[in-house]
């Protein structure tokens, strides 16, 4: 399945080789947003706060919060916790539905825990939360939020026909005609706010390059549902790769997963650099997603930050290797399809993991402390 041709024909026809330019490397100091579900888990921090630290090497106009909720998962994960709680598997049908739920589950039950006591917040109250952590990291970093941080859809997308009307998606719109040169849309969830905007203005696809981190490489045989970027809100992912708007899309699975971080080096290399150094420590010492998924032991183990991987395209061509394919058609089944005459992507296949943390380091250590905060 595609996004409807009734949907594409409103979309300019850009020229093959206009795309790939724009894939190219960003000038100096390029105009950003970042669309992010920040309170999703901890690692949307890092970018918003490595992006914010970063001035003078990027233009970050501004901050729009994503709806997001795992609420998705919420019957396949109670069935499976059933299913291990009389033995576990008993066919195959029941082994192939437990899928990527079967860990996640299996914690539930050795600690005693219901499926059914998981809170799942909805959407709406995802964004408010993203919005309201969005705050927060500006607050940590000493950066005034004012006319930067919005509010985003309180939704997903019903259709591909479908677009929210946000503050987020206008501010999107807004920022993507107000300058010649390319505004870079740094996704960090789900896409509907980004969706939105290029249904309300499709001619925004001339002006806006959108980095996006989510999924298995484009050439993978595996089905995307285990993203949960990419499968909140289909009808938005499959426009964003149908619509023409050059992308430069950085597979989670296993590009963006190699950013793995440990309890030591924060101890050793984000806590004290600053309050947002502070803070940042906090998130992964207390991270919500250890409660929710069950893990025990966490000071033994790593944990992905993913979404710095956005940044890190951004501001240095050797931190994240990419090469020019073509956009593959998302499926019913969330497969990625290829048929012929499709438009140019970027993608990213590999990234130097400590050159990425490298910088982020450095730049934190110019994070600045207040002293109310200490006092």
């Amino acid at each position: 399945m595609s996004t409807p041709a009734s949907v594409m024909d409103r979309f300019p026809k850009l020229d093959p080789d206009f795309v790939r330019a724009r894939l190219g490397r960003p000038e100096t100091n390029p105009r950003v947003i970042i669309d992010t579900d920040a309170a999703n888990e901890i690692d949307d921090q890092f970018a918003i706060a490595w992006s914010l630290l970063s001035d003078g090497r990027m233009g970050l106009e501004g901050v729009t919060a994503e709806p997001f909720s795992f609420a998705h998962h919420r019957d396949g994960l109670i069935r499976s916790v059933r299913i291990l709680q009389r033995g576990g598997p008993a066919n195959a049908e029941e082994e192939r539905f437990m899928g990527g739920l079967g860990g996640w589950a299996a914690r539930l039950v050795k600690r005693g825990i219901p499926a059914e006591d998981i809170d799942f917040v909805g959407t709406g109250e995802g964004e408010r939360l993203s919005y309201e952590e969005i705050l927060r990291v500006f607050d940590r970093c000493g950066v005034d939020p004012s006319g930067r941080v919005f509010r985003g859809s309180p939704r997903y997308l019903a259709s591909a026909d479908d677009p929210i009307d946000s503050p987020a998606a206008r501010f999107i719109v807004e920022r993507a005609v107000a300058d010649d040169r390319p505004l870079y849309v740094l996704a960090m969830g789900a896409v509907t706010n980004i969706a939105s905007a290029l249904l309300i203005e499709p001619k925004i696809i001339e002006r806006i390059v959108v980095v996006w981190t989510s999924a298995f490489p484009s050439y993978s045989p595996f089905c995307n549902r285990p993203s949960l970027n990419l499968v909140q809100d289909p009808p938005a992912s499959r426009l964003l790769f149908d619509c023409g708007v050059p992308l430069v899309y950085l597979p989670g699975y296993h590009v963006g997963a190699q950013l793995k971080i440990s309890l030591p080096e924060m101890e050793r290399f984000v806590r004290g650099r600053g309050d947002i150094g502070d803070y940042l420590h906090h998130l992964y010492t207390n991270n919500p997603l250890h409660g929710m998924f069950a893990i025990t032991e966490t000071e033994t183990k790593t944990w992905v930050i993913w979404d710095i991987i956005t940044v890190a395209w951004l501001l240095d061509a050797g931190y994240v290797s990419t090469f020019l394919t073509t956009s593959p058609v998302l499926d019913d089944s969330l497969h990625w399809r290829h048929p012929s005459g499709r438009h140019p992507i970027l993608e990213a296949f590999d990234l130097d993991r400590d050159a990425i943390f490298e910088d982020f380091y450095r730049t934190l250590g110019r994070a600045p402390r207040d002293p109310r905060r200490h006092s």
